[in-house]
C-alpha cells in the first residue's frame, strides 16, 4: 500500500539514469531534506498539466510514497522557478552541479533544512545571472559551513596566509557585482577552505 501523501517545495539536485517509463531525481525540501522521488513519463504525447521535472528547477509536487518507504511517486508537479541560465554557460553548469552533488551528499540536521533551502534559491539564481560562478560556489560553501556551526571565522580564517585574509573577506562579504578578484586567487581560497572542511569536520567534499 502507498504511503500518505505529501506536499512540498522542493529543489531538483540530481537526475538518475531514466528508465523506459520512469526518471528519477534527488530533491531537497525546506521539512524533510533530501528526497528520492519518481515521476512517471507519459506514454504519449504529454498534456499541458504534465511537468518534465528538470535539474535545478524549483517545484512545488504532490508525492505519494512507495510502499518501500524509500522513495515517493510524483502525483503532481508544477514549475515554480526555472533555473535556465545555469545551463547556458558550461562554468555555471559546474559549479551548479558541483552544488548540488554536495548538498545530496550533506543535506544537513533537521532543523538545518530550511536553511539549506534558502541557500539554494540564493546559490541556483546568482549561478543563472552572475558571469562569476565560482565565486558563487565559494560563498555558498562558506555559508553552508558556517549554518551548520563549524567556526570557520573563529580558525579557518586565522589560519589564512596573511596576504589571502583581506580578500577572503572580500568574496565572502561583498556583493557579487562587486567582485573583481582572479580566477586564480578565487581557486586557491576554495582549496584552502575544502582543506579545512576536509581536516576538521564530517562533511563530504567527494
Amino acid at each position: 500500500m502507498p504511503g500518505p501523501p505529501l506536499t512540498t517545495e522542493a529543489f531538483v539536485l540530481r537526475h538518475w539514469p531514466p528508465t523506459d517509463t520512469f526518471q528519477s531525481f534527488t530533491v531537497f525540501t525546506p521539512e524533510h531534506g533530501a528526497l528520492r522521488i519518481i515521476q512517471r513519463l507519459p506514454a504519449k504525447k504529454p498534456s499541458a498539466a504534465h511537468l518534465a521535472i528538470d535539474l535545478f528547477d524549483e517545484v512545488n509536487l504532490l508525492l505519494e510514497g512507495t510502499p518501500s518507504g524509500d522513495a515517493w511517486f510524483v502525483k503532481e508537479a508544477t514549475l515554480i522557478t526555472r533555473h535556465a541560465g545555469i545551463g547556458r554557460r558550461y562554468e555555471s553548469l559546474l559549479n551548479a552541479s558541483s552544488l548540488a552533488s554536495f548538498i545530496a551528499r550533506n543535506p544537513g540536521a533537521d532543523e538545518s533544512h530550511g536553511t539549506i533551502h534558502a541557500l539554494l534559491r540564493t546559490a541556483f539564481t546568482a549561478f543563472a545571472a552572475s558571469d562569476r560562478p565560482d565565486i558563487v560556489y565559494l560563498k555558498s560553501l562558506y555559508c553552508f559551513a558556517r549554518d551548520e556551526g563549524h567556526p570557520l571565522k573563529q580558525q579557518w580564517f586565522p589560519a589564512l596566509p596573511e596576504a589571502d585574509r583581506p580578500l577572503a573577506i572580500a568574496l565572502i562579504n561583498q556583493p557579487l557585482a562587486t567582485q573583481t578578484a582572479a580566477p586564480a586567487d578565487v581557486a586557491r581560497l576554495l582549496h584552502r577552505l575544502e582543506d579545512y572542511l576536509r581536516q576538521h569536520t564530517e562533511i563530504h567534499l567527494d
